[in-house]
């Protein structure tokens, strides 16, 4: 009985259209500008889901459908409680070359058991972050001493914050959770630090924004707020402030810095020495390729590919892992799935569990494996090359490569409607993960 009612527990997104429909929410945002709901009315309305899973994304990606079309989004105010308007609540993370100058080579403390090409989870990338002087460099402060981390209540404070369409909205909050995932002490500041392993375009601007009113009503010294991405071994470093302590939306880029625990130097000689290397293996024909029916690509994103493959190769997953780590929609899930098939990264795998029945999860193959295990540099320039295997990819990145800039997307488009690579209409969505790729490509030589 309990395994029928798992299998008809509606997904998160329609746990919010019955949510939404039941209690009239988007009309009532119209009359009153917000909505406030409760995690009983979560429970009671959304089919028995867990509220926490049900309010909680970290990616604007990942909003269920009623918000997003909404243009909605939802705040806890205290720990049964939350308010839904028409707020923005993320921030947007800078590309890995923008507002960034340089890259700063980092050495490793030698530890027997710290390994670089070991560091697969927040925990670990934590762990040697701290044992490193990133912190000490990007904060020009020495002796900065881990004092504090974890799960703790908010306490009480206000604050304002902007919407879409009408005035600012004042919202109280009394004693809501916040995770720190990193807190320092330094002669001059507290430093508060969320730490993330995992590519996504924004995070939410809670997560620094609680903890800091939080302990802004503890301490006297300044606080200074990080946001920090590990991922392919550099650690990308961001700061930011709130222009005014009582706005949310006041949030303001302060600086950021790459830090490699690897030499990341790659220059055009190099790429043009895989291009001239590089055989062409693949014209991804759809005719041909149903007989492997691996589709073209459809992942905008090459660094959020490398993260999922890193951390696939840490822990096989299955596509609904997959989804709430990457924060994908599980459509999404399936299109950077296929596009590590597509480089022959991925594969999915039948395997027996203690019921006897088969689960498919998505493994690395063993052409990863080996890739993973090459030092920075090598390593990506193997996945240059395994790109410039597929005539599309190759000969844009010669016309790049000759004229100084990417393609125009109708220049890519007419590429791929004569190699006959997908459906006429999918060129345009597809045509996008292309010139994504062939930014990354030429981005390492910028780092």
């Amino acid at each position: 009985m309990k395994n029928n009612e798992k299998k008809s527990r509606p997904s998160i997104s329609q746990s919010w259209d019955m949510i939404f429909s039941a209690l009239n929410i988007g009309k009532k945002i119209k009359e009153d500008g917000y909505f406030a709901i409760t995690t009983n009315d979560i429970k009671k309305y959304g089919g028995n889901v867990e509220p926490r899973s049900m309010t909680k994304w970290e990616s604007s990606e990942l909003l269920p459908k009623a918000f997003k079309d909404n243009n909605l989004n939802i705040l806890p105010t205290s720990r049964g409680a939350y308010i839904i308007s028409d707020f923005n609540l993320y921030e947007k993370i800078p590309d890995l070359t923008e507002s960034v100058l340089e890259m700063q080579k980092i050495d490793v403390p030698n530890y027997q058991t710290i390994s670089i090409d070991k560091i697969t989870s927040e925990s670990k990338a934590i762990n040697v972050l701290l044992l490193t002087k990133i912190l000490d460099y990007f904060l020009e402060e020495e002796d900065n001493v881990n004092t504090f981390n974890g799960i703790e209540g908010t306490g009480k404070f206000s604050f304002k914050i902007d919407r879409l369409s009408r005035e600012p909205l004042f919202i109280d909050v009394n004693s809501a959770q916040c995770k720190i995932d990193v807190g320092l002490e330094n002669e001059n500041s507290i430093v508060i630090i969320e730490v993330k392993n995992v590519v996504h375009k924004d995070f939410h601007i809670r997560q620094l924004y609680y903890p800091y009113r939080s302990w802004g009503k503890k301490v006297t010294k300044p606080i200074r707020l990080l946001f920090i991405i590990y991922s392919n071994e550099i650690y990308r470093v961001f700061e930011y402030k709130f222009e005014d302590v009582g706005n949310y939306s006041s949030i303001k880029f302060v600086n950021g810095k790459n830090y490699s625990l690897q030499d990341t130097e790659i220059n055009m000689e190099d790429l043009l020495n895989i291009y001239n290397e590089t055989t062409i293996k693949y014209d991804d024909e759809e005719i041909k390729n149903h007989t492997t029916k691996i589709p073209f690509v459809q992942a905008d994103s090459f660094d959020r590919l490398i993260s999922l493959v890193e951390n696939i190769n840490e822990k096989p997953m299955t596509e609904l892992e997959i989804s709430e780590l990457m924060l994908f929609e599980t459509r999404q899930s399936n299109y950077y799935f296929n596009a590590g098939r597509y480089l022959g990264l991925l594969e999915k795998r039948a395997i027996d569990n203690s019921n006897k029945k088969n689960i498919t999860k998505v493994y690395t193959t063993d052409f990863a494996k080996k890739i993973l295990n090459l030092n920075y540099k090598e390593r990506q320039l193997m996945y240059v090359k395994i790109i410039l295997e597929h005539r599309i990819f190759n000969e844009c990145f010669i016309e790049s490569y000759k004229t100084g800039d990417l393609p125009d997307k109708e220049f890519v488009k007419n590429i791929m409607r004569e190699l006959k690579v997908c459906s006429e209409k999918l060129i345009s969505r597809r045509a996008s993960s292309v010139i994504g790729w062939l930014k990354w490509i030429f981005n390492l030589t910028k780092l």
